[in-house]
């Protein structure tokens, strides 16, 4: 079964790119660009990786991603992923990018989305993996801030599909960004929204009523309002769920207590995804196989999340089909 799982073509669809360094690589980051640490040592990295809740781990997010100075260090943090992932079988990666983690720091915002595209094309000639990018407008700021970074993207729009709302969710509802989400939906970009994690389910009713979003990233807490359930379900609102994420920042106890069988389920098209995987003990196939030990997911089950995230994914209908083909050849071939 976890060969089975391993070899599965799929998608993922909510991934912070930031979220994937690796201690290794942000002390070879750290030393290339003379950044100081406070950790003596990869190990030491690794112990400090046990968190209470979400705030806890953005702190050490944040603290890690002052490494990422040069347009290298973004190729490089992508690349890394790419690489790690096409070994995983996903065929199609939809990235978040938080930009004021970096323009606040002085790096320009140029810098940032060079490197990722540049990784990102690389990426889809070398590896065939195809992608969109997603830039995120972290909450705990202002929504003024986000408009700013909204127009410091607007010269790259060709290479951004979506944004996304993401950070300390707590105390930071998604009305807070209607003009900038109005403004991005006018500029022709997609939206989604990180909601329904540690957030009530009134926050998935508000990026749904107010920022419009064509899916709801996390969104667990939905199971908790059943008239929000048959919303998704009517609506076919995707959700891009993270279940080593949820554990991991005391959302659920346990794996054994997550509600993504039962959203399933419920008929909802849930996704399986990683978040970010340096920090939270797993990519999506670690994702996928700790999701059926914990839930008894069967194989149809696990397929058809594997096929939703395709279906959920932000492509012409053509590359779905091409997509869903080839993940349906797979199934047959390997004793469905």
């Amino acid at each position: 079964m976890e060969h089975w799982i391993r070899h599965l073509p799929k998608a993922e669809l909510h991934l912070h790119i930031e979220g994937t360094l690796e201690p290794e690589l942000m002390f070879e980051l750290a030393k290339r660009n003379a950044v100081a640490l406070r950790f003596g040592s990869i190990e030491e990295v690794r112990a400090a990786y046990q968190f209470a809740d979400l705030q806890s781990f953005l702190d050490i997010y944040y603290e890690g991603a002052q490494v990422l100075l040069h347009e290298q260090d973004f190729y490089d943090l992508t690349w890394a992923y790419l690489e790690r992932v096409q070994a995983q079988h996903v065929r199609h990666v939809e990235i978040f990018f938080d930009p004021q983690t970096h323009t606040d720091r002085g790096v320009p915002f140029e810098t940032v989305i060079r490197g990722i595209h540049r990784a990102l094309d690389d990426g889809e000639r070398k590896l065939g993996i195809s992608h969109q990018l997603i830039m995120c407008f972290l909450r705990h700021l202002s929504a003024e801030a986000a408009i700013a970074t909204l127009e410091q993207a607007l010269p790259f729009r060709d290479w951004i599909i979506g944004v996304g709302l993401d950070s300390s969710e707590v105390g930071h509802p998604p009305e807070k960004f209607v003009t900038a989400f109005a403004r991005a939906r006018a500029e022709g970009f997609l939206t989604v929204a990180h909601a329904g994690e540690e957030g009530p389910p009134e926050y998935v009713w508000q990026a749904l009523d107010q920022l419009k979003v064509k899916r709801i990233d996390h969104g667990v807490r939905s199971i908790e309002d059943s008239a929000l359930v048959e919303r998704l379900r009517a609506d076919a609102i995707p959700l891009t769920v993270c279940p080593l994420s949820n554990v991991k920042l005391c959302v659920y106890d346990t794996m054994e207590h997550h509600s993504l069988k039962e959203l399933l389920n419920a008929g909802l098209c849930v996704t399986v995804n990683s978040d970010d995987p340096a920090y939270f003990g797993g990519y999506v196939n670690e994702n996928f196989l700790a999701a059926h030990q914990a839930l008894g997911l069967s194989k149809r089950e696990l397929y058809r999340l594997a096929r939703n995230s395709f279906e959920a994914a932000f492509l012409d209908d053509g590359s779905k089909e091409t997509l869903i083909a080839e993940l349906d050849t797979y199934v047959k071939s390997a004793a469905f």
